[in-house]
């Protein structure tokens, strides 16, 4: 769905275009101060090695005045010293400030764009783990590409220059600079290709490392490992991914250690005495260099080998961010299938909704097949079966969460996909078996964004019809109490049932005509699902109920139950007449009257 990481040099040059584009769009003052910030930190390098040398040593041997040359060091020492002010004043000032602006920017257009691509994506792999590694780190790669970038333009320009400085003064000179260009872009080269195969080799036992790390201190685990000897084998675990990592650094150890000892050596030991003995011979030996330019040579010799060490620093960095850029570029612009901002027509009062002859596959088998039925206005109707049978994907196909692969589903006999995709949802108010409790209020977790007249009076009802408004009421803040104690001391955390009964009290909150209850007792104990069952019922007298269930006392008073198995309806009709049918569904309500769960035969979860 999105492209590969194999980046040729053109496409790490788009990324890179596109950062930059990026930067300059959410902060054009860290832009244009990243550029003059390289700009004068290369200005500062190339003029002290070779200006300012040059003049110091010229007016010593020139014999200029003490006073002149103390001007001269105190005019310069002062522009340096505003220059490293600014320089600090970006780093501590600028740089924070901006990068926090372009940071909220940035991840404000990534969870407009996470919010509007299709359900699809999240359960696709490759594209959920291009968009998880688009997401990680995107607030410091933007900054750090654009660095990047201009530090190669400027760094390039300051190479030409000091070079052409050294060709001045001694043409075979310019001969060593070969050796930091070897030690830095061969060796250099060759060293990253090492700690870039360790690290592939490294990335399970890494991963390995990371889930025992999170399952030791996270809430999540803590019963399992305290009540099992799962800790005894999460250490297992640990000490094999630890003793692989071990394998391959020491695959590599002496590979890298050698090349790291070439790479050293040519960047500085060759070309620091190297140029030093040369410059002494041509002084000492053949006189044909004087102080003052042996002086000079050998200070843009050290300033040309850090010039190229942090220019040698940029390209591996930029190429590496290239690869990231790239996630995050495919990820921003990949095209919707089904986008949040789809527009339509707005549809009129709920009449009747059809399933027409429609399939549907998450992969190459199919989890609903050749599906018809049809809803129509103050009905009450299920949706049954054992997990597996298609249930839940049927509701998720209803909201245009996917869209089948055949056939098509009309509302009030027009096809779904004409309609604006937010007037067609607000038809329908919706709790599914796999719910989440937010990290917010208990009225925020009840009107989920919505807002009304008396707010306060439709989440206290809709907790009421759930059967978790006495719960919430004997917290200390009551529908103002926050979901979590993570970040909240005085938050609260419910059972699994309490969860379950909020989560349901969003659809009685909203005031849809058509309202879908998928398990919504899944969690509850036989009174509180009876109790619960009878507030959805009386939800009935006024709108348009679809339920999902397995226990198929529940829908025994429904004006139609679909029994479905494998994606196919096998029976349809009321539940006397599936019992006179003396089919599966008998079978089925037979054996749950007797136990009142259902026996699930090994199938899978629910789909």
């Amino acid at each position: 769905m999105m492209k590969e990481s194999k980046l040729s040099f053109k496409e790490t040059l788009d990324n890179a275009f596109y950062a930059l584009k990026l930067g300059t769009r959410f902060s054009k003052r860290l832009f244009f101060n990243i550029i003059f910030v390289a700009v004068l930190g290369y200005f500062e390098w190339v003029f002290f090695s070779s200006v300012f040398m040059k003049n110091i040593v010229g007016s010593l041997d020139r014999g200029e005045s003490y006073k002149n040359i103390l001007l001269y060091i105190g005019i310069c020492g002062l522009v340096i010293g505003l220059m490293n002010l600014y320089h600090h004043y970006f780093d501590n000032v600028t740089m924070p400030i901006e990068c926090t602006h372009l940071y909220g920017r940035l991840y404000h257009m990534l969870f407009d764009k996470a919010r509007n691509v299709e359900l699809n994506c999240y359960e696709n792999a490759d594209f959920y783990n291009k968009y998880t590694m688009a997401m990680d780190g995107a607030d410091e790669k933007i900054s750090d590409i654009m660095r990047r970038f201009w530090g190669i333009i400027f760094g390039t320009i300051a190479t030409g220059f000091v070079f052409y400085l050294m060709f001045s003064i001694d043409k075979f000179a310019v001969i060593f600079i070969v050796c930091p260009l070897l030690g830095n872009f061969v060796f250099g080269s060759i060293k990253n290709k090492y700690e870039l195969k360790r690290y592939k080799e490294q990335v399970s036992g890494n991963k390995m490392m990371n889930y025992v790390s999170r399952a030791i201190y996270l809430p999540d685990y803590a019963k399992e490992i305290r009540l099992f000897n799962v800790y005894n084998i999460l250490k297992r675990q640990y000490s094999d991914a630890t003793d692989n990592n071990v394998r391959a650094a020491s695959k590599y150890a002496f590979p890298n250690a050698f090349v790291n000892f070439w790479k050293i050596t040519f960047t500085f030991s060759v070309i620091f005495e190297g140029v030093l003995f040369y410059a002494i011979y041509r002084n000492l030996v053949t006189q044909s260099i004087s102080l003052a330019e042996l002086t000079i040579m050998t200070s843009m010799m050290v300033s040309m080998t850090w010039i190229l060490i942090g220019l040698f620093d940029d390209i591996v960095n930029f190429m590496k961010d290239g690869v990231f850029i790239s996630n995050l570029r495919g990820f921003l612009e990949y095209e919707e299938k089904i986008p949040e901002d789809y527009d339509g027509i707005t549809p009129e009062e709920f009449e009747s909704l059809e399933f027409d002859n429609v399939s549907f596959s998450y992969t190459d088998e199919e989890t609903i097949k050749d599906l018809s039925f049809t809803i129509k206005k103050g009905q009450v109707a299920a949706l049954v079966g054992h997990n597996g049978a298609g249930k839940t994907t049927i509701i998720k196909l209803l909201l245009r969460l996917y869209d089948p692969t055949e056939g098509v589903i009309r509302l009030n006999g027009r096809d779904i996909r004409e309609y604006n995709l937010h007037a067609y949802r607000d038809m329908f108010a919706t709790t599914f078996q796999d719910f989440a409790i937010m990290g917010m209020s208990v009225k925020d977790n009840v009107l989920m964004g919505r807002h009304y007249e008396n707010e306060d009076s439709v989440v206290n009802d809709a907790l009421k019809k759930a059967g978790v408004y006495e719960r919430v009421s004997k917290t200390e803040h009551g529908t103002a109490t926050v979901m979590t104690k993570e970040f909240d001391e005085n938050g609260a955390v419910f059972s699994g049932g309490e969860s379950q009964k909020l989560a349901v009290s969003r659809t009685f909150a909203k005031p849809a005509p058509v309202k879908i209850f998928d398990e919504p007792s899944s969690a509850l104990d036989p009174i509180a699902e009876y109790e619960l069952f009878n507030n959805i019922a009386k939800e009935g007298s006024d709108h348009t109920l679809l339920f999902i269930s397995h226990r198929l006392s529940s829908v025994k008073h429904c004006d139609m139950v679909f029994m479905l198995e494998k994606g196919r309806i096998i029976e349809e009709g009321s539940h006397e007449e599936l019992i006179a049918l003396n089919g599966e569904y008998a079978k089925m309500y037979r054996r749950q009257a007797n136990n009142y769960l259902a026996i699930e035969d090994g199938e899978e979860g629910a789909v």
